[in-house]
């Protein structure tokens, strides 16, 4: 049996190719569509505020980039710690440990949110003691204390996506998301311009409409799914603490090793690119630097959703194999999703070359900016020949429970390798906003190729052993249970189509 596994996990055959290049991007086009809808919602946001004036648009932008910074950043990569135990308990149809890992993660986001919600009401204080621009800053105090109840939408939403995205059946978070985004605009209109809430008023459409996408999440979850071991058959507070204070600090301490580093690996790249944009304010030409800077954020921001919905499909595929025993499987997710991401890459490159002139128009008219702007997206082309693989690698690396290592070498790529180059380039050897970008380009360099060394010297054995300490399941429980399993494996697999 092992040197069956080792012939499958060294030769595969065509057909096993692709089979799993069909389940990862059936698990994968959903998310990734779903990823574009969401960018359509914030540029609705962003117009919406530029609508407004000029002081607005200022203001919101501030505002969305302070929230990203200290809010959605850190609760997304926390929720991302359950990632790996819910991908590898489905693959052990240890059904009982999902739905704990899913209420613990709920509730370990709604106890962070405190903080954060306290920092946003006092924001404006925040930002004048930093010097801020006081008409600006309060403009981006009264988003942020409007923006406070998302924070609650956002604890259940993460939660909630990563556990249906964990067993593969992703197409209802897109329905969901479409569903919710389809009231979005006239939502947005009515209370920012017919009521004249301004800037208040689109605060309060976003997390509305975020509610309305957690209600049909709930609905269909709740409707359409409900087995009596799923999650909403039980109050969210039902064996989140057991009957022994040992278990209860082996099962959180394990969670929260995942999820911290899960976290700081999200915020160390998400920082990053603010930290470019602060750069940027202080070169020779700073108008012209901030803007180019806002139209190379939308524009990694866009071409994020591949690499992103790559990263969510192969952590699911690798974290269902080790947990279900099959490290031969995992490794052919990996080899495969990482091919695909090679391939998506190359087509960023293409269109940031190629398109470049006519994405810029897209956003303004101003010639210097387009210049500027011709000059730096084929190096931001050649950042997503690196981002891809690396974005999806990090995806490999959750689903196999060791999203530490993510966050190591995120924090010595772009802040030990690529800050100081940008620094030294931009300012040193007078690049300017060139510089910048040459910066990230080294930290993407250093990031893909550490991260794709890890990843192909992975011991495939060794993770699925560790998948089985992980999920608490063993090849006896597989035996006996092995004709139930086929059966919910069957299910599951047809949730995926």
């Amino acid at each position: 049996m092992v040197s069956a596994e080792k012939s499958q996990q060294c030769n595969p055959t065509m057909t096993e190719v692709v089979e799993e290049l069909k389940r990862v991007t059936g698990i994968g086009f959903p998310i990734a569509a779903m990823s574009l809808v969401n960018y359509v919602k914030n540029m609705v946001l962003v117009v919406c505020m530029g609508r407004l004036g000029s002081l607005e648009l200022a203001g919101g932008a501030l505002a969305i980039g302070f929230t990203n910074i200290t809010g959605y950043s850190v609760l997304s990569g926390l929720a991302m710690g359950m990632e790996p135990v819910c991908g590898q308990a489905f693959g052990s149809r240890n059904l009982t440990l999902v739905s704990l890992t899913l209420r613990r993660t709920i509730l370990m986001l709604l106890i962070t949110s405190l903080p954060i919600a306290l920092l946003w009401l006092n924001l404006e204080s925040f930002m004048l003691v930093l010097r801020q621009n006081p008409d600006i800053t309060r403009v981006a105090s009264l988003y942020c204390k409007f923006a406070i109840p998302d924070l609650i939408a956002n604890s259940f939403l993460h939660p909630l996506r990563i556990y249906l995205r964990s067993k593969g059946t992703t197409w209802p978070l897109l329905w969901c998301t479409l569903v919710s985004i389809a009231f979005h605009f006239p939502i947005t209109i009515f209370l920012g311009f017919k009521l004249h809430l301004g800037v208040p008023g689109i605060a309060i459409s976003n997390f509305i409409t975020n509610f309305n996408a957690l209600f049909f999440l709930l609905f269909y979850m709740y409707f359409f799914t409900r087995t009596p071991d799923e999650p909403l058959t039980k109050p969210l507070t039902t064996q989140l603490l057991p009957l022994q204070h040992s278990s209860l600090r082996k099962e959180w301490s394990s969670l929260l090793r995942l999820a911290i580093p899960s976290c700081v690996a999200v915020c160390l790249e998400w920082w990053w690119y603010e930290f470019m944009t602060i750069l940027a304010g202080y070169l020779l030409n700073p108008r012209v630097a901030l803007a180019t800077s806002a139209l190379v954020i939308q524009t990694t921001s866009l071409m994020y959703t591949l690499p992103m919905a790559l990263s969510a499909s192969v952590s699911t595929r690798v974290g269902n194999e080790l947990g279900a025993g099959r490290p031969g499987k995992a490794r052919l997710a990996t080899v495969v999703t990482i091919g695909l991401a090679l391939f998506v890459s190359v087509l960023g490159l293409l269109g940031t070359t190629l398109g470049r002139e006519a994405w810029g128009r897209v956003f303004t008219e101003d010639k210097e900016v387009l210049e500027l702007t011709k000059t730096v997206l084929p190096i931001i082309g050649l950042c997503e020949l690196a981002n891809c693989p690396q974005t999806t690698s990090c995806g490999i690396l959750r689903g196999s429970a060791r999203p530490g290592i993510g966050a190591t070498i995120n924090l010595y790529s772009f802040y030990l390798v690529g800050a100081p180059l940008a620094v030294v380039l931009a300012f040193v050897w007078n690049l300017g906003f060139v510089g910048l970008c040459y910066g990230l380009l080294g930290a993407q360099i250093a990031c893909v190729v550490s991260i794709l060394t890890v990843v192909f010297k992975t011991d495939w054995e060794r993770e699925s052993l560790k998948a089985r300490d992980l999920v608490g399941k063993s090849d006896t429980f597989a035996h006996d249970h092995h004709d139930h399993d086929q059966t919910v494996l069957i299910k599951y697999e047809e949730d995926m189509y």
